[in-house]
């Protein structure tokens, strides 16, 4: 079962299950994308908050959960904390349970290494402590400790995987950075950049995600591991490689830096890679070139 796999990595979650002959239950709020429209898929439509949709969730029979489904944005964390533990944490505790109650033999969930916190420019590792600075960070916090709890007591296999920032193809509906960049070579426009430019971050492609997701659920993973590119670059140098991907300009306009964004975001990837097999593979000047393709094929469709 997937909660949240109408959505941008969820659905590649699901085709790979689907390549692979797996029937594949996908919970979601929103629509079932034509393109995961599939014998092998049964569609939950509603809100896992629904005690009612969460039953008819996770059937009788269901072999592992992979949890996507989230408030993932952390300005709307800050706003609304309530709301966001509820979505986050009093979610993720009832599929544990309903997991426990009906033999679902292992769970994956989608975390983030903002659980550590900022830690400037150091390298961040699972080893380090858990000190979340937003309501976002400090839920996912919580749903670690669960899986872990839940281990430890019944012998569920959980992985918690933090993911880096995910780009790819289907994220074309995103206000992320690579969306707003693509959007701006589409109409010939320029971008903005906050401070120097030199903040940099860590993006992974979708389908390494995926990879790492598969690697999990096969291995039937207990503990956590990051899934990253292994490769962090400065904003001044993901635009670019955004520019070699599309051949267009995209001129830069500097303004004032946010007050508390994190300088740096730089991950090791490899203990995913010692007791994963994760082996993080698309090149990042590939990998938007994959992006700007769906770009722009939508472009053309729209009326």
């Amino acid at each position: 079962m997937v909660t949240g796999g109408s959505g941008f990595v969820g659905r590649a979650v699901v085709r790979a299950f689907l390549d692979r002959g797996t029937p594949v239950t996908v919970v979601d709020t929103e629509q079932l994308p034509a393109e995961l429209h599939d014998d092998l898929v049964t569609h939950v439509a509603g809100d896992l908050r629904d005690a009612a949709v969460r039953e008819s969730a996770v059937a009788e029979g269901t072999a592992g959960i992979i949890h996507l489904a989230a408030i993932t944005s952390v300005l709307r964390s800050v706003d609304r904390p309530a709301e966001t533990y509820a979505n986050n944490v009093a979610v993720t505790h009832e599929l544990l349970e309903l997991s426990r109650q009906r033999g679902v033999g292992q769970f994956v969930l989608a975390s983030t290494n903002a659980v550590v916190g900022d830690i400037g420019h150091g390298t961040i590792t699972e080893s380090l402590p858990l000190r979340p600075l937003t309501p976002y960070g400090s839920t996912k916090a919580a749903c670690e400790m669960l899986l872990s709890g839940y281990s430890g007591a019944y012998g569920l296999a959980t992985c918690a995987l933090r993911f880096t920032n995910i780009y790819g193809p289907g994220m074309g509906h995103k206000d992320s950075f690579i969306p707003r960049l693509m959007r701006a070579a589409l109409s010939g426009q320029g971008v903005e950049v906050y401070g120097d430019g030199s903040q940099s971050r860590d993006f992974v492609h979708v389908d390494d995600v995926v990879q790492g997701i598969l690697a999990a659920w096969d291995k039937q993973y207990t503990g956590t591991a990051i899934i990253g590119s292994g490769r962090s670059i400065s904003v001044l140098e993901l635009i670019e490689s955004v520019r070699a991907a599309t051949g267009e300009p995209l001129p830069v306009t500097h303004v004032p830096a946010k007050s508390g964004e994190m300088p740096a975001v730089i991950v090791d990837v490899a203990k995913a890679g010692r007791e994963l097999g994760y082996t993080p593979s698309v090149d990042l000047t590939d990998g938007l070139r994959t992006v700007w393709e769906d770009f722009r094929a939508a472009a053309t469709e729209a009326p």
